[in-house]
């Protein structure tokens, strides 16, 4: 919810106007509704009405705004949370901080302003909240990561096994569109062919069991072909030649892996690869999944390219610039919820 940057004089004459509204009749949600502020600003006025002050605009000093002596209040108010505050979740906008600094601090400031009081004052950067399913039981994968992952990885290792953390994901012809600068009111354009191909790939992120050091194996399946349990079992025979030795594969509980009857039939006959599955809904514990965002949403953002062809060589150079990266793979699983120290 946004509203006018206004003088002490034209915020105390709208206090006078919500007020007068509230004396014909009008409800406080009606008032608030009209004015462009919370019910509770429509309240706290009337409840002013009754001080020796009343609606009266209170003379500042120099310019209005929040004092350094102020901060640590806002601060305060701000590490609740937005749903303490009544909003439907934990997310921080200007505009919702902006009618938090006008109910508790009567002060009212422009969204825009806001942001540079998170910004400069409070030191807030703006960030792109991550996605975690509401249907994940939080508590048993805080268990999972603290008692049993750690348990995997010691009987990889004392099995001389990699530990592989596998995924499957994909990259559309349509890119994924990320913020760019460009003049102001210039708004960039950008290209892209109408069409819905797909690059499908599996790949997985592993851990040697002698140095500990990451590893990086991954394979582009035909345009438009879906990973199915086929294709998993010959990823999985391409790795065990490749690792040229045992495993344990930790990967989700999709129906295209343990559930399977192929991938089932797969491990039955190679003893040597022990499969682990994660907890329901928690994609972030697998390191895997940061390797699609970082090749999606980071080294493929805005590519608008010219066809499958094309896509695929850029992403098969941004895979490739990954495994050679030990740096960047090790974050892969820093940057979990395993806590796993590379």
């Amino acid at each position: 919810m946004t509203r006018p940057i206004g003088t002490a004089e034209e915020l105390q004459r709208r206090r006078q106007r919500a007020v007068e509204a509230l004396r014909e009749g009008k409800t406080p949600r009606e008032v608030a509704s009209v004015l462009g502020v919370h019910v509770n600003s429509v309240h706290r006025w009337r409840r002013m009405e009754q001080r020796p002050a009343g609606l009266h605009a209170v003379p500042r000093v120099g310019e209005p705004g929040l004092s350094d002596a102020d901060l640590p209040r806002l601060r305060a108010l701000l590490e609740q949370g937005a749903k303490h505050h009544g909003w439907p979740n934990e997310l921080w906008t200007a505009a919702r901080v902006a009618v938090l600094i006008e109910r508790h601090f009567d002060i009212g400031f422009h969204p825009e302003h806001v942001r540079k009081i998170l910004k400069q004052r409070l030191r807030w950067t703006s960030q792109k909240p991550q996605r975690k399913a509401s249907e994940q039981d939080e508590k048993e994968a805080a268990r999972w990561a603290g008692d049993e992952l750690p348990a995997i990885v010691r009987e990889a290792f004392g099995r001389k096994a990699h530990t592989v953390f596998l995924d499957e994901s994909g990259f559309q012809l349509n890119p994924s569109v990320r913020r760019t600068f460009a003049p102001r009111g210039e708004t960039p354009l950008l290209r892209t062919p109408d069409c819905r191909d797909r690059i499908s790939a599996i790949s997985c992120v592993t851990l040697s069991p002698v140095m500990a050091s990451p590893g990086l194996y991954f394979r582009l399946l035909p345009t438009n072909t879906t990973v199915k349990a086929e294709q998993v079992v010959e990823f999985l025979d391409d790795l065990r030649r490749q690792l040229r030795g045992p495993f344990t594969v930790v990967w989700d509980g999709h129906s295209i892996h343990s559930k399977a009857k192929l991938v089932k039939a797969w491990l039955a006959k190679h003893p040597e690869v022990v499969a682990e599955t994660l907890p329901p809904y928690s994609p972030s514990l697998n390191p895997d999944e940061w390797v699609w965002a970082w090749t999606k949403y980071g080294k493929l953002a805005n590519l608008a390219a010219e066809d499958d062809e094309v896509l695929r060589v850029h992403v098969l150079d941004a895979l490739n610039k990954a495994k050679a990266n030990p740096k960047t793979l090790a974050s892969f699983l820093q940057d979990t919820e395993l806590g796993l120290a590379i």
